[in-house]
């Protein structure tokens, strides 16, 4: 089973209705990946807390009809984190975010963790306290394949040289990193594929309407190209790029570091370009809305 660990928040988006005002879209980096991975019937479950008010239980209902395992999720009466979301002149989502004394920040890590083959963290649960720690200590502990996604928001982070130094930290218990080339840029302060290359785990790429890039543990760089779509926002893309590459993973029974470095450029192809294909359609939506397995349809 693949367990995601991380926030699950409110998105409050500008209205296409009304100009001017917003309206609330369920979100979150790792709530997105879960749903994503869940929605590609892939075995997905969820460990966060998330808040007991009415946004909290429609993110536990979307969750449930996206076929993902609520049985690790903690409920408490703290309220949801809200992320205020612009849209950029090029489509791309931008953040103002609302987390003092919210649920997902209290997460504790459980005793007994869940069984799982695949552990997947990233965001703001990484950054903000005392959930912070508590996510790391799963990370410590799962001794699994570990894919992270910094998903960096550098107005959340106070002391970016601090952040960074923790990031190097994260490294030896990292399988997978998935990140944007923008985030790949902030936290290498330099070029995104030179930092990838001195990394030492296989690392995606996601670059936009470029495509997606791969250094693979054999430490040669793979790109395929975007897949063609019409693009209303690019909200959720990245996290449906995580969860696909996700399910990938699982459905081709990849579930060690070993296994993972030993991928030869086809098969990081084949796993860039399923990847890629979600991501697409995720973009020709409005809001985060990654698709179910039965709307994607490609060929390798």
């Amino acid at each position: 089973m693949i367990v995601v660990g991380g926030e699950a928040l409110v998105d409050l988006v500008p209205s296409k209705v009304e100009p001017g005002s917003l309206r609330p879209a369920l979100g979150g980096g790792p709530y997105n990946v879960a749903v994503a991975a869940g929605r590609l019937g892939v075995p997905t479950a969820f460990l966060s807390r998330i808040s007991e008010d009415d946004f909290g239980d429609r993110l536990v209902q979307r969750l449930v009809d996206s076929t993902v395992d609520i049985t690790y999720v903690q409920r408490g009466p703290e309220p949801t984190t809200l992320a205020v979301a612009g849209i950029g002149p090029d489509g791309g989502a931008r953040y103002t975010f609302y987390a003092e004394g919210t649920a997902d920040r209290l997460f504790r890590a459980p005793e007994v963790l869940p069984a799982m083959s695949i552990l997947s963290l990233g965001t703001l649960s990484l950054v903000l306290e005392p959930g912070a720690s508590a996510y790391e200590d799963v990370m410590r502990r799962a001794n699994v394949l570990t894919v992270l996604d910094p998903n960096i928001r550098p107005v959340l982070i106070a002391d970016p040289a601090a952040y960074r130094a923790r990031f190097k930290r994260w490294l030896p218990d990292v399988g997978l990193l998935k990140l944007s080339e923008e985030d790949a840029a902030w936290i290498a302060e330099g070029d995104p594929v030179e930092a990838a290359m001195a990394w030492p785990c296989p690392t995606v790429i996601t670059r936009g309407g470029a495509g997606l890039s791969v250094v693979t543990g054999a430490g040669e760089l793979v790109e395929v190209p975007a897949a063609p779509t019409t693009v209303v926002d690019t909200i959720g893309a990245g996290d449906t790029v995580h969860g696909a590459l996700l399910a990938w993973l699982h459905t081709e029974d990849i579930k060690s570091v070993e296994q993972l470095r030993g991928l030869d450029a086809n098969s990081w192809r084949e796993a860039l370009r399923y990847a890629g294909a979600a991501a697409a359609i995720t973009v020709s939506r409005a809001g985060a809305e990654p698709p179910f397995a039965a709307e994607l349809v490609i060929g390798i």
